[in-house]
């Protein structure tokens, strides 16, 4: 789910999403929150919640808290952007880092309007890769701090997903952790 008008910068405000999300759940139900960041560094575009400050902890405990109470089920997604990203939602205006160094193509709807413009990302380095992993661990902890969800998803853009996945199957592998994508 996605509802970006109720993020500000990256903490979500439980006022609104308390109403957004339970309302959209019912006893047995099912959700999934939109998007969830992991790292201050690593922006795919701005309003995205995040999961690595006490503020955004706890922010989404009422949140969640309110899902639990309508007898619903809340998935964590929590997201490293990659190559989806733009140099201007990154700190200091660095090029988004990702599993490769090819660009992803700017989306043009027919009537010529850019919905998405990327900036060429910079390809992770092998040394860099305990940092992503720590803080998708971190987010990870967070989320089960911030409301007891029941399960964590780690998101991974649906762009090239075969080539991204055999490059993070190979990261992983480098430190010593197993690949459980599907």
């Amino acid at each position: 789910m996605k509802h970006t008008v109720k993020i500000y910068s990256t903490v979500p405000q439980p006022h609104a999403s308390i109403l957004y999300y339970s309302q959209r759940t019912s006893q047995g139900g099912l959700l999934i929150a939109e998007a969830t960041l992991v790292s201050d560094a690593d922006q795919g575009w701005v309003l995205n919640p995040g999961l690595w400050t006490r503020e955004q902890v706890e922010a989404w405990k009422p949140i969640v808290d309110a899902v639990h109470a309508k007898g619903g089920v809340f998935f964590c997604q929590i997201w490293h952007p990659g190559r989806v990203s733009h140099s201007g939602f990154q700190p200091k205006g660095q090029a988004p880092i990702s599993s490769t160094e090819k660009p992803l193509t700017s989306q043009i709807l027919t009537n010529g309007v850019a919905v998405a413009e990327y900036t060429p990302p910079r390809r992770l380095r092998t040394d860099e890769i305990p940092q992503i992993v720590n803080d998708l661990r971190l987010a990870a902890r967070n989320a089960i701090e911030a409301g007891k969800y029941k399960w964590n998803i780690i998101h991974k853009p649906n762009v090239a997903i075969k080539e991204n996945h055999a490059r993070l199957s190979l990261a992983l592998n480098c430190v010593g952790l197993k690949s459980h994508i599907v």
